[in-house]
């Protein structure tokens, strides 16, 4: 593995800098004090920088040479509304609020390689660090874009990772193409009319369109899909009711659609529609059927992939990259800068939780859980990974 010397002594400053943000955690469009961080810790190795992209957004601008290229990195650094169940000393410090995903280590990862690409590493061109707000359902990536991010920055391809659980520390995994898959939501209320229980016959009973309809969109995978085209239809909540003894007005549905292709996800799309139509209808009952597309597949761009793997493998070696990973269903939004702008995103591998301090929760180190922790093994991994990946993108002109 080939750490930068440097970066590698450099760990106790960027460790501390990590805990120090997981310790803070701060909600979509909320990280006010991240970013500060994130500023003031440019400024200090003298690199210029743009705020306010995306609201709470930082971009640091790091140039070197004559050269006309150009590359971006990014970090996300929003936490999640959720309980932290550890109780190591940098643990949330905020109520309901944790740094769950591990975004508080791609911000350190992402300081730790500018502070050296700023201060040490020659290279020819420049190099956009982006500290993205809002990954967790807020569409960040989106709103940076909105705000001007690719006209003020140009670049020729951009880069993003996220560290994985379960995957050995330290591993890279990656594929060309479908990486991760479509993030969509819907809400679908069914209105009968309500009566007594013990009457049924007097009423249009919402549950049991709604129980009826739950069953009806599983179809929709195993009868209306290539079975080549994977996809996830999950209903995750049923509301309806107030009492056992009268049969509600009003019956709920909520969930998520996850596909790697937008043309399947319009085949679902259309599915749950006619299916949510003609069963209310079929009880006689009238339907709202609301479908919101949050957050397209990340898709890996072929040329850009192949040049990380390469990249990966002179670091790590070719038994530490995995460059034809199984795909995962969950979703991101560096899929946005994927669609206006070449380039990959990799998972690099947290191990499966021995790496926490003491005091932590029983639960295991998954993503999105309360007892899960960032490795730091990977701030020196990830920083070097960074720079090896823009010196290779960015060759210094020959002397």
């Amino acid at each position: 593995m080939k750490i930068i010397p440097d970066i590698a002594q450099a760990q106790a400053e960027i460790q501390a800098l990590r805990r120090d943000v997981h310790a803070h955690p701060e909600l979509c469009y909320e990280e006010f004090r991240t970013s500060d961080l994130v500023a003031e810790k440019l400024a200090e190795w003298h690199i210029p920088l743009i705020r306010g992209l995306g609201k709470t957004g930082v971009v640091g601008i790091i140039k070197k040479g004559s050269g006309a290229r150009a590359i971006g990195l990014r970090a996300d650094m929003d936490a999640l509304p959720m309980q932290e169940m550890n109780a190591f000393p940098h643990a949330s410090r905020h109520a309901g609020k944790m740094h769950a995903c591990g975004h508080d280590g791609h911000t350190a990862i992402l300081l730790g390689a500018a502070r050296h690409l700023a201060l040490h590493a020659q290279f020819d061109g420049t190099v956009y660090v982006i500290f993205q707000p809002a990954e967790e359902g807020g569409g960040g990536a989106k709103a940076m874009i909105d705000d001007g991010l690719f006209e003020q920055c140009p670049m020729d391809a951009i880069y993003g990772l996220h560290n994985w659980p379960g995957l050995p520390a330290g591993k890279f995994a990656v594929t060309p193409g479908a990486l991760m898959a479509s993030a969509n939501e819907f809400e679908v209320l069914i209105r009968g009319k309500g009566g007594h229980a013990a009457q049924p016959h007097k009423s249009v009973d919402s549950v049991m369109a709604a129980v009826q309809l739950v069953q009806s969109w599983q179809t929709i995978v195993a009868r209306n899909l290539n079975p080549n085209d994977a996809a996830v239809l999950s209903v995750t909540q049923i509301h309806a009711g107030t009492a056992n003894n009268v049969i509600p007005d009003e019956a709920r549905l909520h969930g998520t659609v996850r596909t790697f292709s937008v043309a399947v996800l319009d085949v679902i799309e259309r599915r749950m529609r006619e299916l949510a139509e003609h069963t209310a209808a079929g009880f006689g009952a009238e339907v709202e059927f609301n479908f919101y597309r949050r957050y397209p597949p990340v898709i890996n761009h072929a040329r850009e992939t192949a040049f990380a793997v390469q990249v990966m493998r002179e670091m790590a070696g070719a038994e530490l990259v995995d460059a034809n990973t199984e795909p995962s269903m969950a979703g991101e939004d560096f899929a946005f800068f994927l669609q206006h702008t070449p380039g990959c995103y990799i998972f690099l591998g947290n191990g499966s939780g021995e790496h926490r301090d003491g005091g932590h929760g029983l639960g295991p180190c998954n993503l999105h859980n309360g007892s899960y922790d960032f490795n730091d093994q990977l701030l020196p991994i990830g920083a070097s990974y960074w720079v090896h990946l823009v010196v290779a993108f960015l060759p210094p002109a020959a002397q």
